[in-house]
């Protein structure tokens, strides 16, 4: 194979994730380096057409024996996009004395663009009390409309498992799985389960359309 860095480069075909195998990468730019793969992050967010692979031939040429080297070390595809599902989503906004409407509203259009780029929309939206009363009645009523995701944006950050928002989940017989994440802006992220209804209770700064760690957990 003759040509100054030849290129070969590999497009998405649909939205999604980007997942890629290592050990497949690491292999192929093993066999010789004048043969090179490189490839975008792994679990990157791609929509149609987005370059998410190359390969290159470096040097002016390659011998045969180098490509069926280079062929054999790949093996299966090893790049792949996991492409985003069609998913019922809703939102619950909870409300203090004080709370302003028009921020709730805001937070509604934000998290509108948010799903879109996943190729979601936003099917349902409750605002309710900061308690846990009408908080669990909130994540039942999701629940049993089809929810497959909601989303929990409490007027109060979710500061420990005891707060208003897990102790919701529990009392709607749901599971905590994870309270934390070790990602700023964004740490005071709760993942929990109700029933077959993912739920995600959301840090303040979702208010915001800036890119958060809650971003990568919705994607995946």
């Amino acid at each position: 194979l003759v040509g100054s860095e030849m290129c070969i480069r590999d497009s998405a075909e649909c939205s999604g994730l980007f997942v890629v195998e290592r050990e497949g990468v690491d292999a192929l730019n093993a066999v010789n380096e004048a043969v090179t793969l490189s490839t975008i992050l792994p679990l990157t967010a791609v929509t149609p057409g987005q370059l998410i692979a190359t390969v290159k031939i470096i040097t002016f040429g390659v011998t045969s024996e180098t490509i069926r080297s280079s062929i054999a070390a790949i093996g299966s595809s090893i790049v792949r996009i996991a492409p985003f599902q069609s998913l019922v989503t809703g939102l619950i906004q909870t409300r203090l004395p004080g709370t302003k409407e028009s921020v709730l509203d805001k937070t509604v259009e934000t998290t509108q663009a948010r799903l879109e780029s996943l190729g979601l929309k936003l099917d349902r939206e409750i605002r309710c009390l900061h308690n846990v009363v009408e908080v669990p009645a909130a994540l039942k009523s999701l629940s049993e409309s089809g929810c497959d995701i909601t989303l929990v944006l409490g007027a109060s950050a979710i500061v420990d498992r005891r707060d208003v928002v897990p102790s919701a989940v529990e009392q709607s017989n749901g599971t905590i799985e994870h309270f934390g994440m070790p990602v700023d802006p964004g740490n005071l992220m709760l993942l929990a389960q109700c029933e077959q209804m993912r739920v995600l209770g959301l840090p303040g700064s979702a208010r915001s359309p800036r890119l958060l760690g809650f971003d990568w957990v919705l994607q995946r």
